[in-house]
């Protein structure tokens, strides 16, 4: 689907925990295999259902310590006593594939992002609750995390939202399906954007040369 003129794109998907980003990540690869969902290194132990390079790259704290030292993350953030970062090298591989990007990150990875030499290729949608008490729902529902985690997750929540200005849409995760179709369109228009469209001055030029070669 991606349109072979165009810039590859790194779409930030951002919410509070529980609010659908990873789902919606999942799903928007799943429509669309030229977009390839970002994995992170962490520190977290892994759970029984995770393998290393599939989900995540899983590093003690003194190796991905090294990796921060040494330059190699696009982004990373302490989320719940844990580490979480973006292996550059993940990005690099991706651009030379022509793939897009999209992260399930939050704002502190987010602003990095926005910050980085990729600045120009970001875009970035928070994804709100329908309500706080569906969050909470959704987060013990999902049975993920003790009551406690689930607790933290939730007082974290507050301040997670008030960062939804910084993002270039939000949007309201009522229904799933009907939020990953304006993900969907939002990612065909960022596509069509005439200043990520790298091939069309050349394209252009072409057409004005077929002009001139009418006319002799």
């Amino acid at each position: 689907m991606n349109n072979s003129l165009n810039d590859q794109l790194l779409i930030i998907l951002s919410s509070p925990s529980g609010a659908g980003k990873s789902t919606l990540a999942r799903l928007l690869a799943g429509w669309d295999k030229s977009i390839k969902v970002s994995i992170s290194a962490t520190t977290r132990p892994s759970r029984d259902n995770e393998n290393e390079g599939i989900e995540y790259y899983f590093l003690t704290k003194n190796e991905f310590q090294q990796k921060i030292d040494d330059g190699k993350f696009l982004e990373y953030a302490e989320v719940f006593g844990n580490l979480y970062g973006t292996p550059l090298s993940f990005i690099e591989e991706c651009q030379k594939a022509n793939l897009d990007v999209v992260f399930d990150i939050d704002w502190q990875g987010s602003m990095q992002i926005r910050n980085s030499m990729f600045r120009e290729k970001v875009v970035s949608i928070f994804v709100l609750p329908p309500s706080i008490q569906e969050l909470d729902n959704r987060l013990r529902r999902r049975g993920a995390d003790s009551r406690a985690m689930v607790e933290g997750r939730m007082d974290k929540c507050k301040d997670e939202i008030s960062h939804w200005t910084d993002y270039d849409y939000v949007l309201i995760n009522n229904q799933l399906e009907e939020v990953l179709e304006q993900i969907k369109a939002i990612v065909k228009a960022e596509r069509l954007k005439r200043t990520r469209c790298t091939g069309l001055s050349e394209f252009v030029n072409k057409l004005n040369q077929e002009f001139e070669s009418m006319k002799s």
